[in-house]
């Protein structure tokens, strides 16, 4: 009996088929926080591959828990099903090597702390752009997810300056599909009109910003949670009758405290003070009140006490009366 032949046909055709590859096919994370996650389960949701680059095993593996807990948060308020949770799941792979990224499309860069000093580090964030352009395509875009950093000085030591772009993912409430991005001074216009094509693919409208610290979205909130931390302490409200009141009043979808323990204490002092040394204006000050929650680790949701005291995500009573 004969042998039979298994295998592709194509390869024994006279025109092999050229396969379209799209313009986001795989996209790369380097830093799995906070930021981080938040991205890799937003374009793994939207049908994107994903791979992220932590710093140890250890990092990953927490990255993936934290991950499928959130997904299985969405699963319990009936956003969600099992099935499109392994899917989501499936499309994820985490890897201490930046080698993994060398088919990336698009590689965003979402490191938040050097692990040694505990602070923000620009040089950090450079020697990661590095790293990233070491492996990538010469067509592969690099971005930041930062509200402080300037593009501009991150793209300056590279050797294809035109692919780098930066953007902001406000995370306070889930519906706010907002992208601010910005526009460096070498960031290039064929890379900006593919980050309009990538926030169409997410569901997401681009709000373009110049490069400016704190952007748009953090630089009006922090004014406003500055002068609602005055008026606790002069007891001129409760924190409580305040963040209602800014719900109500100002159509705002969760009250100013709730959002600044959203965001996270410890991103938000550090960016005040950063935003103060550069412009100079006390509104930027952070108030007493805040450093008292950042000094005492009191950080927000994720800590489970920040303005408010939070069991399992939700608010249990105000920590500040």
């Amino acid at each position: 009996m004969s042998k039979v032949l298994v295998g592709s046909i194509e390869s024994f055709s006279l025109f092999k088929k050229k396969k379209r590859k799209s313009l986001f096919s795989k996209i790369g994370v380097v830093g799995a926080g906070r930021d981080g996650r938040n991205i890799i389960c937003l374009t793994s949701s939207s049908g994107l591959e994903v791979v992220f680059v932590e710093v140890s095993k250890k990092r990953v593996d927490f990255a993936f828990r934290k991950i499928s807990d959130e997904l299985d948060n969405k699963i319990e308020n009936w956003g969600l099903t099992e099935t499109e949770k392994r899917t989501i799941l499936g499309r994820i792979k985490g890897s201490i090597n930046y080698t993994d990224l060398k088919d990336c499309d698009f590689v965003i860069e979402c490191i938040r702390y050097d692990d040694e000093t505990g602070k923000r580090s620009t040089e950090l964030r450079k020697d990661a752009f590095k790293k990233i352009e070491q492996v990538v395509r010469a067509d592969a875009i690099i971005a930041t997810n930062a509200t402080t950093v300037i593009i501009s000085e991150l793209a300056s030591e590279l050797i294809h300056k035109g692919r780098c772009v930066s953007f902001h993912f406000p995370i306070a409430h889930a519906d706010a599909r907002i992208l601010e991005v910005v526009k460096g001074m070498y960031t290039s216009e064929e890379v900006y009109n593919k980050i309009l094509l990538f926030a169409k693919l997410i569901n997401y409208k681009i709000i373009e910003v110049s490069e400016s610290n704190g952007l748009v979205s953090l630089r009006l909130m922090v004014v406003l949670l500055n002068e609602a931390c005055q008026m606790v302490l002069e007891n001129a409200s409760s924190m409580k009758n305040i963040d209602y009141l800014t719900e109500i009043v100002y159509g705002m979808r969760i009250g100013i405290f709730k959002m600044a323990d959203t965001i996270g204490i410890e991103k938000i002092v550090p960016l005040m003070e950063s935003m103060f040394d550069e412009y100079g204006d006390k509104k930027y000050k952070p108030s007493s009140l805040l450093w008292r929650l950042y000094r005492t680790q009191q950080l927000g949701m994720h800590s489970e006490k920040g303005f408010y005291i939070y069991e399992n995500g939700k608010i249990v009573k105000p920590n500040i009366e």
